[in-house]
């Protein structure tokens, strides 16, 4: 649970749940995904931020793999309060970050997808894909979210230098 009327930042691998009407879960997406889970009857809400669809080697990364990640904010909810039969989903992220043959943020946005049909956890909304990160703030007590998209970072083209031209009519080989 959070601290009282506190903002908290979700960050890979994590998760935090509260029903304080103060309080705010925020996280930065790029290819990862959010899933901000809400009870409406219990006015108790929560955020999670997954990195990889499957398993890894180490503690943090079985912390933000996909079913490990989702099961801890499920049952972070049910011990605050929250009943399963009364959850909903928001789902944010999943974008394409960089130029490559695998698109992780699809993966992770199909199998966030997938997994919440599975559970039959309803979703209510989504924001996945594109090629922009984006800051995702949740106030859980209520259920609202609010996304924020962050401008693109280009990368700067650089121009080859020109040869240099010699004074005179010399030629120089090396």
């Amino acid at each position: 649970m959070t601290r009282p009327g506190a903002t908290q930042h979700v960050a890979q691998g994590e998760f935090g749940v509260s029903g304080d009407p103060e309080a705010m879960l925020t996280t930065i997406l790029g290819s990862c995904v959010s899933v901000c889970l809400w009870d409406g009857e219990a006015r108790l809400g929560g955020m999670n931020h997954i990195l990889l669809p499957g398993g890894g080697g180490t503690d943090l990364y079985q912390a933000a793999a996909g079913a490990n990640a989702m099961e801890l904010l499920i049952n972070g909810m049910l011990k605050a309060g929250a009943r399963r039969d009364n959850l909903s989903a928001k789902v944010f992220g999943g974008a394409r970050m960089i130029k490559a043959r695998s698109d992780i943020g699809a993966r992770n946005g199909a199998f966030v997808l997938d997994f919440l049909e599975r559970e039959t956890i309803p979703l209510v909304g989504q924001s996945l894909g594109g090629t922009q990160g984006r800051r995702v703030q949740f106030w859980p007590e209520s259920g609202r979210a609010r996304q924020m998209l962050i401008a693109k970072f280009e990368e700067p083209v650089l121009e080859a230098p020109k040869p240099a031209v010699a004074a005179d009519d010399a030629l120089e080989l090396f």
